[in-house]
Order: C-alpha cells, then structure tokens, then sequence
C-alpha cells in the first residue's frame, strides 16, 4: 500500500512541475476571480508584473502575483522567464506574439491555437458529435439578412463556402 502511495506521489510530482511555469505581464489588465470576461475583479497585473502559470482555461491563465492570484486573459501575459535585455526585446516579443511565429518574416493566425503544446494538437482527434453541434449554428442567408436588418447592421458581401461532397 505505502509502495503504490509513493509510486502515485512520483508520477504526480512532474505534473505538479510543468503545471507551474514563470510568465510575465506584457500589459496592465485585471486579475478575476473565475477566467470569464465579466467575473469579479479581484485584483490587477500591472506590465512587467512577474507572474507564476497555475492553470489555463479557454483563452485564460490562473496566475500568481506577489499581489494575489486569479484569472488574466491569456494575451495579457508572455510565457517564459522575464526579458532581460530592455525595450528592443521586449517589442520583438510582442511583435512575435502578434504574428504568431519569431524570425520567419511570415504572418501566421494563432487564434484560438495559443496556449495548447503541440503534444495537445498531435494528439487533437476528429469529434462528428463536435462538428454537428457546431453545424447547428449554421442559418440560412435569410435568416442572416433579417437578423442584420433588425440590428441595422450594414450589409458586406461575403462568399459562402461550397458545400461539403
């Protein structure tokens, strides 16, 4: 029994580790009690601010300041240890962020891929269940057009896509 509680506690140590990792705040924003855009402040990260990663939810980060902990936009915080080398680093950085990839010259979308390793994408499976749900979304042109006009949202012509074979 104390043999299969220790080889439990070894396993569960390096989890602990990588689950704990050194960030920074690249902008002042709030810290929030639960990782949604209207919970209730508990508190603030101002930039430069250096913060521990406990957890990530969605397009958030639970964090560690040596003000307090709570949830912070994702966005709002560079992963990895504090820049040392001043402002041209610190602009390149967020330039990266911004493109998505450092040094490649090329622009590349990150949204809603940031945060997930790629231990995470590879293993990424195909869900119809998934698919189906967010098919159901899906309405027709007017449908789209009397919900626009109801708005006063100003007409843009956009292409569907082709329907699936």
């Amino acid at each position: 029994m104390r043999s299969a509680l220790m080889l439990g506690l070894c396993l569960l140590m390096p989890l602990a580790a990588v689950a704990q990792e050194k960030g920074q705040a690249l902008k002042a924003d709030s810290l929030v009690a639960e990782p949604y855009a209207d919970a209730k402040k508990v508190g603030a990260v101002a930039k430069g601010d250096a913060v521990t990663i406990l957890k990530r939810s969605g397009g958030w980060y639970q964090v560690k300041t040596s003000k307090g902990q709570g949830w912070v936009r994702m966005l709002s915080i560079r992963r990895g240890e504090a820049a040392k080398t001043g402002a041209a680093k610190e602009a390149s950085g967020v330039a990266a962020l911004s493109t998505g990839r450092a040094g490649t010259g090329q622009i590349v979308s990150t949204t809603g891929v940031r945060g997930l390793s790629e231990e995470e994408l590879k293993a990424a499976k195909f869900d119809e269940q998934e698919l189906k749900k967010a098919e159901a979304y899906a309405v027709s042109k007017a449908d789209a057009q009397a919900f626009a006009a109801k708005g006063k949202l100003t007409a843009r012509s956009f292409p569907y896509l082709p329907a699936p074979k």
